[in-house]
């Protein structure tokens, strides 16, 4: 057996440069690093030091060993792609990034995966039931649409596969049993994107679940285990060929043998990362732990979840043994950061860690950027310098404060190549500590700056169209309609109407009345918002009553909004410019690199101080979307021009987390920052309220105490308000009163859904921010059943890793539960109990408590979802997460995964419990919304009511409930802009209606065209919205591409559609068409133009005549396209003269 040779001096960054040259040498090189992030900080050193040699990254599994999840599907796809391309026989030489989790892991043979995967030629036959069961076995899951990795979803002749791998998913077309085509196309749109000639699909999962393999695994089995009880849903699952989740961790027992990733690469070199042996011994124990626990779990009698019979180490992971026999053949270097004494088989690289200026940061006496460029200049004596900055925005900024310092002969450089002698060059590279190697220096903008936090942009999925598929209606949600007020939504049917089928939407109201509404008019639904509520009486009067009293009170609203904007823009405020030099200072400290929502928001902040006028902009973000960034910068713009700011917030808790954020970001700047709560001792708070009194402090954060009548301010010039929706009415009285001259600006985390947002953009500024920070490494979301072991290792790791945990529940009854639950299985860890019905200030002392870490565990209700924000606290346990909606969940989960730690959310279901379709649906979504930022989306999807009742006044959200969410919002919105154009007195007609159109025709989307039916009534929904043709055809266009030629039915379906925008323009209630003319009434019985009517009576030569209000047209329409011709003919007659008599009308005014 070879000893490793050791590499020392190898920092990293460094050590890219050292594999590069042992891939020179030796041609292909297995890189083992310590972890995911090493792996990635590897990837990149690698592209900027030689951006032409293939990498390839082999991740490991995302779930933890005998865990009851899957590894995430992009993870498993990810890796069955790489094995695939390495049987197949990838690049001559390559660089293969690995981690020592997925290095110590064994895998299935190579013989497995030459075998496993299926070739389709375009023009060549394929067999579809091959297919399908290839895909099965292969581990893709059945869906109604195809959003991820291994996904497939089969429509007819259609078949969408998501075939693992970075290229996208794939629609084949099947002719017969013939391939047709085959296309790439987007998941987010659905449409295609390019053309393919042959389509080759590898396996998804490392669990292959054919014939044999289920033997095996009963065989394998039953030896292990004994006779196979009922007890055991994983066996059950197999046995019936259905794939199980956590299925992979009996991989061993699927395989006739297993084999190493070495294996896939026979004669590479092996380096390993810095202290990998200690990672592998703790690895080995750590899983062995684990087994042990289950081992444990299985023996007691008082079982929680359900049996968990683990799998013997051995089969699936490297032991020392193992591993020593996998790599005794192979060249292996071991690398150290560190230098040590060179000796046999110890060789010294040379390199060294590079200086960090954390002293001179800690200093305020001393220049930091002046001791930096003091430092470059030394060292450009004998070496090229380096910067590393980690985004362009950083480096320009580096750029300019290197420049101030004089030096000016600063190169920017995408690469190693670039690099001359004698030059500092600034790149862009995510290094987090510099080197100092024989061949260059290279400083990183971490060392100056201290942490940055982060991440690359990831590739956006577009959660708008997740989503797009879960706001669907479901049967039994209550929904509003604008005639008939509030109903239940029970499902389509089909109804046939003057001989012709039509789908209709099935609504109940009051006394089992029920509604047919044609699928074209569902525009007039919207969704009521609550689960609960009274069904009106159809055909009663009350829902019109309710409509119309709630009208006036709208044009109060709206009137009162337009005038308070009115009259901000009469006053005066004095102008501030942000300080040139000192500003930049200040910015670089932030350490995160801004969004472009985030930007865009200061940028208008900074406008609104230089206007002078009072500024008053409301910004609306999700929690931790940097908001008091933008405070902040506003507060030192402020301060700097030599006025005070007060920033008020609703709790101790957040006044506290403010003044720690803002104390920590003005230090070393000339400017006092005091707090005012009743955390603070009464000498200080009457020492901070003298100095607000006499002016000596610039910055004063608190809470409502800040609004007593003891504190007066000398002069007060910027007012931060955070969540003012949590002020009670008298201290939004008071804010007003000091609110005449000063700017104000309000931070809230209730999103404002995107419709709300046009009516009120007239009356306060707003700023949204809807894109979260880069990345903090996003949160690993796992989805299962409750598991004691599986929860116990997840509070004890963060309890390890010196973290904090939340333990959410639905319900108030269900503490005592997890209370005892905590008690008995997790006595190692501490912790307290929050509910919404303590007392305020007891409430807030629990908070309070948590917040200092006195507490491992916080074991609440759903009050956690709003705004606290507490770093350390980094795993998060939702018990029943099927009964939470969408954005609560979401919200939830947003509490953890705020600093550089991973962060972990558990989302339980109760065991062996069949879930409803809807809350399936919703974890689903949920655990793959990786993306952080679609809290907004999803905050406005599953808004229900809560949020937008703060923006005006308390009445409003009693005003909702009666009609629900989005009808109030349309009517408000529809106020607005009728009083800004001075139509505000008399009745308005409200435009909301719609056309009757029945000619007679089938007008539907067949069920076994798009048979899932929320994808269908999606597809409804948006159809009602579209107008000209150009929609109309691309909207064809989409459906053709996703579900294959159009059948005639929809054919009419678009028809009729654009029929009914014709005869909306036109004012055209109902149109009634038969083989013998058509019947034509108008809205509220009255025509735009009456002129226009006799002009169209007169060309039609005496074959049309009004009979009760209506006109008769007398035609001959033998066929149905003659019909739907002959009514477009008619309503677009009759629109043309509307449009104009409008116009001349506008000409006279």
């Amino acid at each position: 057996m070879t000893q490793p040779l050791i590499i020392s001096g190898a920092p990293e960054g460094y050590d890219a440069q050292l594999l590069l040259r042992e891939y020179e040498k030796s041609g292909s090189v297995i890189h083992v690093a310590r972890d995911d992030k090493r792996l990635e900080a590897m990837r990149e050193a690698l592209a900027f030091f030689a951006p032409d040699v293939p990498v390839i990254s082999f991740p490991a599994w995302d779930c933890l060993p005998y865990d009851r999840t899957s590894p995430n599907a992009d993870v498993s796809a990810a890796r069955m792609a790489v094995l695939a391309g390495l049987v197949a026989g990838g690049p001559k030489q390559f660089i293969l990034l690995t981690t020592l989790n997925a290095a110590t892991q064994r895998i299935p043979a190579r013989s497995v995966l030459e075998g496993a995967s299926f070739i389709a030629t375009v023009g060549h036959q394929v067999n579809e039931e091959a297919l399908r069961a290839f895909l099965v076995r292969m581990g893709f899951t059945q869906s109604p649409t195809v959003v991820e990795p291994g996904d497939y979803a089969v429509r007819g002749g259609i078949i969408d596969v998501y075939p693992p791998g970075q290229s996208g998913p794939v629609r084949l077309d099947l002719f017969g049993d013939v391939l047709d085509g085959a296309r790439r196309f987007d998941p987010a749109t659905q449409r295609t994107t390019e053309k393919l000639s042959v389509v080759e699909l590898a396996p998804v999962s490392e669990v292959i679940l054919d014939e044999p393999a289920i033997t095996r695994f009963r065989q394998t089995y039953r030896i292990e285990f004994g006779a196979a009880g009922t007890d055991d849903p994983l066996y059950e699952a197999v046995s019936a060929g259905r794939k199980h989740a956590g299925i992979e961790h009996w991989l061993a027992f699927f395989h006739d043998h297993l084999e190493t990733l070495f294996d896939y690469v026979p004669n590479a070199a092996i380096a390993l990362d810095d202290q990998s042996a200690a990672m592998r011994d703790a690895r080995w124990a750590s899983i062995v732990d684990q087994y042990e626990n289950r081992q444990e779990a299985l023996k007691q009698k008082k079982r929680l979840g359900t049996v968990y019979k683990p799998a013997h180490p051995a089969g699936l992971y490297l032991d020392d043994d193992a591993w020593t026999a996998a790599t005794s053949e192979r060249r292996v270097l071991q690398l150290v950061a560190l230098p040590q004494s060179t000796g046999a088989g110890v060789i010294d690289a040379g390199g060294r860690i590079g200086r960090n200026f954390s002293p001179e940061r800690q200093q305020e006496s001393i220049s930091l950027f002046s001791s930096l460029s003091a430092h470059i200049k030394a060292a450009l004596q004998e070496r090229p310098v380096i910067i590393a900055s980690y985004s362009e925005g950083a480096r320009e900024r580096l750029h300019g404060l290197l420049a101030d310092e004089g030096l000016v002969d600063l190169a920017l450089i995408s690469n190693a190549g670039d690099i001359v002698k004698g030059r500092v060059h600034l790149a862009v590279w995510g290094l987090d500590h510099g080197f100092e190697s024989p061949e260059m220096v290279v400083i990183s903008e971490q060392d100056v700056l201290g942490d940055r936090l982060i991440r690359r942009a990831k590739k956006k999925r577009r959660a708008d169209n997740f989503l797009s598929e879960t706001q669907s209606l479901s049967p039994g949600d209550l929904v509003v309609h604008v005639d008939h007020g509030v109903g239940r939504f029970t499902g389509l049917e089909v109804v046939t109407a003057a001989g012709a089928a039509h789908e209709c939407l099935s609504l109940e109201y009051a006394e089992a009345a029920k509604l047919y509404l044609p699928v074209e008019n569902i525009e007039l639904l919207s969704k009521f918002g609550n689960d609960q509520g009274l069904l009106d009486k159809l055909g009663g009067g009350a829902w019109q009553a309710k409509k119309a009293k709630l009208k006036e009170r709208i044009r109060q609203i709206a009137d009162r909004l337009i005038r308070v904007a009115a009259e901000r823009a009469l006053r005066t405020a004095p102008m501030m410019e942000p300080p040139s030099g000192i500003w930049d200072a200040f910015s670089a400290r932030f350490p995160y690199q801004e969004t472009d929502d985030q930007l865009s928001a200061i940028g208008d902040v900074l406008d609104d101080l230089a206007s002078g006028q009072p500024m008053d902009r409301l910004i609306c973000g999700d929690v931790g979307f940097g908001k008091t960034e933008v405070a902040m910068r506003a507060a030192f713009i402020a301060a700097m021009s030599g006025v005070q700011v007060a920033i008020i917030a609703p709790t101790t808790l957040l006044a506290r987390q403010h003044y720690k954020s803002f104390a920590e970001r003005f230090r070393g700047f000339p400017l006092e920052v005091r707090q005012l709560s009743r955390f603070v001792s009464a000498k200080e708070a009457s020492e901070t309220r003298d100095g607000i009194n006499r002016g000596t402090v610039d910055i004063v954060i608190g809470t409502h105490a800040l609004l007593a009548k003891s504190v007066r301010f000398e002069r007060l010039g910027l007012l931060i308000i955070d969540e003012e929706q949590h002020f009670g009415v008298q201290h939004k009285e008071r804010l007003k009163q000091m609110r005449t001259d000063v700017h104000v600006l309000t931070l809230t985390a209730t999103p404002i859904p995107r419709t709300l947002q046009l009516s009120l953009s007239g009356v306060r500024d707003l700023s949204i921010i809807g894109t979260p920070p880069m990345d903090r490494l996003s949160i690993r979301t796992y989805v299962s059943e409750f598991d004691p072991v599986t929860i116990r290792e997840a509070l004890l790791r963060e309890h390890y890793r010196g973290g904090q945990s939340f333990y959410v529940v639905p319900r108030i009854s269900d503490l005592p539960e997890i209370e005892e639950f905590l008690r008995e299985e997790v006595p190692e860890v501490s912790f307290i109990v929050a509910n919404g019905q303590m007392a305020a200030g007891q409430l807030d002392d629990t908070m309070n408590a948590f917040y200092d870490g006195k507490y491992d565990v916080l074991l609440a209700t759903t009050i956690v979802e709003s705004g606290i924000d507490i770093p350390t606290a980094n795993t998060m346990i939702v018990h029943r997460s099927d009964m939470f909606g969408l954005s609560q969940l979401y919200q939830i989960r947003g509490r953890v995964g705020r600093s550089k730690t991973r962060a972990y959310a558990y989302l339980t279901t109760k065991p062996r419990a069949k879930l409803t379709p809807t809350a399936e649906k919703r974890l689903r979504v949920l655990g793959s919304l990786d993306t952080l930022g679609a809290g907004f989306t999803l905050a406005s999807q599953d808004l229900d009511i809560r949020g937008a009742g703060n923006l005006i006044g308390e009445e409003q959200s009693g005003q909702m409930r009666e009609v629900g969410y989005e009808l109030y919002q349309s009517m408000l919105e529809e106020a607005i802009a009728n009083i800004k154009s001075g139509k505000a007195e008399g009745l308005i007609d409200d435009g909301q209606w719609a056309p009757q159109i029945n000619l007679g025709v089938p007008v539907l989307i067949p069920e076994d065209f798009v048979p899932d039916l929320d994808v269908r009534l999606g597809l409804y929904r948006r159809l009602s919205g579209l107008q000209s043709k150009v929609e109309l055809e691309g909207f064809a266009a989409e459906l053709i591409d996703r579900f294959g030629k159009l059948p005639r039915e929809v054919n009419t379906l678009m028809l009729v559609v654009r029929i009914k925008a014709m005869c909306k323009k036109a004012g055209i209630a109902k149109l009634d068409a038969g083989p013998k003319g058509a019947t034509i009434s108008f809205h509220n019985n009255k025509y735009a133009s009456p002129e226009g009517l006799v002009a169209f009576m007169d060309e039609q030569n005496g074959d049309a005549r009004v009979r009760d209000n209506k006109i008769v047209v007398a035609r001959q329409w033998s066929s149905e396209a003659d019909k739907i011709k002959g009514s477009f003919a008619l309503a677009k007659a009759l629109a043309e003269k509307a449009i104009a008599h409008k116009k001349k009308q506008k000409a006279k005014a």
